[in-house]
């Protein structure tokens, strides 16, 4: 049976929100303390895993009570709900870089953001951008959890039974997609930036990992520097910690970095989800698992803002969003100036909290006022 919500789950997804916002907004300080700043992974791993596990949690327990069907139903209502908000997330996002553009005169805001194609063919652009073609940027992983959320139904009910099945599929598709360049088409590059046929393994890594939770298991009381699993991952997230600081130092990164390694190693491709870039994401969850192995830490103020903001993803995702590109037009106009770029990036996390305890109120107010209209 699955558990109930996890608040260190919610708290995880606001942090790879707040992270996603600040990686998106050029120059930003702050974003220099983000996940792809310590490892080969970054918050989109975190984003696409826990997706996979919310939904899994989510919709398992409605197919356990209602049955397939009522779940597939509830499952495609929602994709259908993000469909929807992405085609009007796309339109707000044009809308803002336009104006931006407009006002900025030292860059052509529409070209970084991938916009060109709709100023150049708005017909076709109109058209790809209902096929989930057309995709700019910050747009990339919302199409992307619409096709996964869509596909959830053709292995829901197989992935509660033999999770294990689910999973060994799942990867081999996963290993055969870029040797076999399976992919979805979209304009410019010609292939999704975020790779379906192989991000679909994160994804289902991640509901498998919300049955796992549910399952009760033998409590390990060994001091964790004597797990090996334990000591293995930790040494791989260190290493590729390392690695990944040394990039700022080119000089450095060629002098120590052995050639036979560096052509193995490079490239690490975000689109086919590189396998090094997995592993880094799998061992730094599992490390990061271990260490707050309690939920007591999420019950301070700062934490709890967090986990807010996790319980309404989709909602602060969308305002992250639009918010990057305003960010981006108001440090351009500062100049890029240090105190600026710092404070947009601090308002926009701010505006983020802000829309959730906003959703969060109005959510209890609607609670009260159904309790209230019920027969005593």
């Amino acid at each position: 049976m699955l558990n109930g919500r996890d608040p260190r789950i919610d708290f995880f997804r606001g942090l790879a929100l707040i992270f996603i916002f600040w990686d998106h907004v050029p120059h930003n300080p702050l974003g220099q303390i983000t996940l792809r700043n310590i490892g080969f992974s970054d918050a989109a791993e975190v984003f696409v895993f826990l997706a996979g596990y919310a939904a899994v949690l989510a919709y398992g327990k409605i197919l356990q009570r209602d049955g397939y069907w009522i779940a597939s139903l509830k499952i495609l209502r929602r994709t259908w709900v993000l469909y929807v908000v992405h085609i009007f997330l796309l339109a707000m996002l044009m809308g803002i870089v336009f104006f931006a553009n407009s006002h900025v005169e030292t860059r052509d805001l529409v070209e970084e953001m991938g916009l060109t194609h709709f100023v150049t063919h708005p017909q076709q652009a109109l058209t790809d951008e209902l096929l989930l073609r057309f995709k700019p940027n910050l747009m990339d992983p919302l199409p992307l959890y619409i096709v996964l959320l869509a596909g959830l139904p053709l292995v829901l009910p197989l992935m509660l039974r033999t999770t294990w099945m689910v999973v060994v599929g799942s990867a081999t598709i996963y290993l055969l997609a870029p040797w076999m360049g399976w992919n979805l088409r979209a304009i410019a590059d010609g292939v999704w930036y975020f790779n379906p046929v192989t991000w679909q393994f994160l994804f289902v890594l991640g509901g498998a990992a919300a049955i796992h939770a549910g399952k009760t298991r033998p409590v390990d009381t060994r001091p964790l520097l004597h797990r090996p699993l334990f000591v293995a991952a930790a040494l791989y997230v260190m290493a590729a910690g390392i690695l990944t600081l040394s990039w700022r130092w080119p000089e450095v990164h060629d002098a120590w970095m052995p050639a036979q390694l560096s052509d193995w190693l490079y490239p690490i491709s975000k689109t086919d989800l590189s396998p090094v870039r997995l592993l880094h994401f799998l061992a730094l969850a599992y490390v990061t698992a271990k260490l707050l192995p309690s939920r007591a830490w999420t019950e301070n103020g700062l934490a709890q803002h967090t986990c807010r903001m996790g319980r309404y993803s989709l909602e602060v995702f969308c305002l992250g969003v639009v918010l990057a590109p305003l960010a981006d037009m108001i440090n351009a106009l500062a100049g890029d100036a240090f105190a600026m770029q710092i404070l947009t990036a601090v308002a926009g996390a701010a505006l983020m909290v802000m829309l959730a305890a906003w959703l969060e109120f109005n959510k209890r107010l609607d609670q009260s006022l159904k309790l209230a209209a019920q027969p005593q």
